[in-house]
């Protein structure tokens, strides 16, 4: 039997972003964000089959800067707003710094895709990549 409380995540790749300052990077992509490349392990490349441009897909990201011991805080930083639960929020600060991103296919190049708007800073891990569904799919 696995041990279900213990388990690892392995980045497929990574961002390659203009966004290299933390406190600079807008913190949802229609706030301004641009956008980046997102390079695969080599290996990986057959999984982008049948990605096009244009397509939305949501891009799973690993914040590793985030700080992991935020439970409450106030949200987007803004003290005028009452202090919420970080699980109410979008915040990167959490326990699992999981980051959801949904962004569209711009350009396919070999085990590069450049997508757009996100704003990820350059070197945030990439966990997954899925398609974003139709509200008449299961989504």
């Amino acid at each position: 039997m696995s041990d279900s409380t213990n388990f690892s995540l392995k980045p497929i790749g990574y961002v390659r972003s203009s966004l290299v300052d933390l406190g600079a990077a807008p913190m949802q992509g229609k706030e301004g964000a641009p956008d980046a490349w997102i390079e695969l392990e080599s290996e990986l490349t057959p999984g982008l089959l049948r990605l096009s441009a244009g397509d939305d897909v949501i891009v799973i990201t690993w914040f590793h800067l985030a700080a992991r011991d935020v439970l409450q805080l106030h949200p987007r930083d803004d003290t005028s707003l009452p202090m919420t639960g970080v699980f109410g929020t979008r915040s990167p600060d959490r326990p699992n710094p999981i980051g959801l991103h949904r962004v569209t296919v711009r350009e396919i190049d070999g085990n590069r895709m450049r997508v757009g708007p996100l704003e990820a800073i350059d070197g945030t891990p990439v966990i997954d990549i899925k398609p974003v569904l139709d509200r008449t799919d299961d989504a």
